[in-house]
């Protein structure tokens, strides 16, 4: 199949990678609106303006000027690794301060793109196969655990009926790959979850209740709760945060940049922070959170084939309706977790074998190489799955250790450094 496809097949591809982001894309607002004590109608702007602002944050990164966007079919969205932090901000120094340290983070990140751009050497293939390897592999756990309800200590969790949607949904994702054709094949992951989402309500799984409870229309707000406030340690904590962002995203358009065959230069970096930093300046006023490129789409992009921006773009202009119209956007939140699950387990699996591709580049026959990639991606997987080992440490320094994606990107630079000096011609 080419990668030229019609308006209205590109809107069904948008559709199918609007899918494959909504939970994590909503999952960053719930997160910390719980962790915060938000109340019902705080917590409905927070998803909705959060929805929509990852359809402009998207915009900006597509969207390629002298100034900002990096033009790769890219689906920006919350950053996960921000909620712990946000959280301890916002019960420490209060809600003002949340959007205080994100506008700061976003200012920063636009200053710095020129400069982070060109330590891209900091990033070759074994530092940014490894890191997307191990993004791959921490995000499958958070797969399985859909698969079997969602809730690891529910009574419910691992039923039968729960598994049996889970299964069904890889089952036809890998029909329609196997015998699909064309148009067909490249939406497979949205013909599964919309067929398990069917059995679901079959079997009387689906639950419309948040349809029910979304106001009609929605107008975003610029600061919704209140005016924000800039406190040094905050804004240095959303610092590094960002950057830790910035490299999780550079992961990204490395692998996207592999996938579409286009040499991500300098230049592209640049603009590709600069938009993403823009993203998080925008998220700050309008009281979201900060942005970065999504993974999952990543192994979206690989799966269907399709490699152009087109389909991208009718994703994000779908968030921006979404956002406008919540209960348009609480369809999406009826796919029942097992049915997600099995979706994410295939995307999921398939962001690793991204990595391992791009790791096919490195020379295995240096001991070296294989060093920095075994402790790399054990280092993200063992604290990921331990995050209790560091808890005697002060809280700061357990934002970083407990994330895997965090400790695999420090160590596969850091090492790759020690091993093979400022080249990253060194595969």
């Amino acid at each position: 199949m080419t990668n030229e496809t019609s308006n209205g097949k590109s809107a069904v591809l948008g559709l199918q990678h609007l899918l494959a982001m909504y939970a994590g894309a909503v999952a960053v607002p719930l997160l910390i609106g719980t962790g915060l004590g938000f109340n019902e109608a705080q917590m409905t702007y927070l998803i909705s303006i959060d929805i929509f602002m990852c359809g402009v944050a998207t915009l900006l990164q597509l969207t390629v000027n002298r100034f900002f966007g990096i033009g790769l079919p890219v689906v920006l969205g919350c950053a996960i690794q921000a909620v712990a932090p946000l959280i301890l901000i916002g019960q420490t120094q209060g809600v003002g301060t949340v959007y205080g340290s994100i506008i700061a983070a976003g200012i920063f990140v636009v200053l710095i793109a020129g400069f982070f751009s060109k330590i891209e050497k900091l990033f070759p293939p074994i530092v940014t196969g490894t890191v997307i390897t191990t993004i791959g592999l921490t995000l499958i756990p958070v797969a399985t655990t859909k698969l079997g309800g969602g809730d690891a200590s529910a009574k419910t969790f691992g039923d039968p009926t729960n598994l049996l949607l889970a299964f069904i949904t890889i089952a036809l994702i890998l029909a329609v790959q196997v015998f699909g054709r064309g148009f067909i094949r490249s939406i497979a992951v949205l013909v599964g979850l919309v067929g398990g989402t069917i059995l679901a309500a079959l079997l009387g799984q689906v639950d419309l209740a948040a349809i029910g409870h979304a106001p009609m229309f929605h107008v975003p707000q610029p600061f919704y709760f209140g005016t924000p406030k800039f406190e040094p340690f905050s804004i240095l904590l959303m610092i590094i945060i960002s950057i830790v962002s910035m490299v999780e995203s550079t992961g990204v358009y490395f692998a996207l940049g592999d996938i579409t065959g286009k040499k991500v230069s300098q230049d592209d970096l640049k603009r590709g922070y600069r938009a993403e930093g823009l993203a998080v300046i925008l998220g700050g006023l309008f009281n979201t959170f900060p942005y970065t490129g999504f993974s999952q789409n990543v192994g979206l992009v690989q799966l269907s084939g399709i490699k152009t921006r087109r389909p991208i773009y009718f994703s994000a202009i779908f968030l921006i309706i979404l956002g406008l119209f919540p209960k348009v956007g609480a369809l999406a939140q009826i796919i029942p977790e097992p049915v997600l699950g099995g979706g994410m387990l295939v995307m999921f699996g398939m962001v690793a074998v991204q990595g391992m591709k791009m790791l096919s580049k490195v020379d295995f026959n240096d001991e070296k190489n294989l060093l920095i990639i075994a402790i790399s991606i054990g280092f993200g997987l063992g604290f990921n799955a331990m995050p209790t080992l560091f808890a005697k440490l002060p809280e700061t320094v357990q934002m970083f250790t407990g994330n895997g994606i965090v400790m695999s990107s420090l160590s596969a630079i850091v090492l790759n450094l020690l091993f093979h000096g400022y080249n990253r011609k060194n595969s």
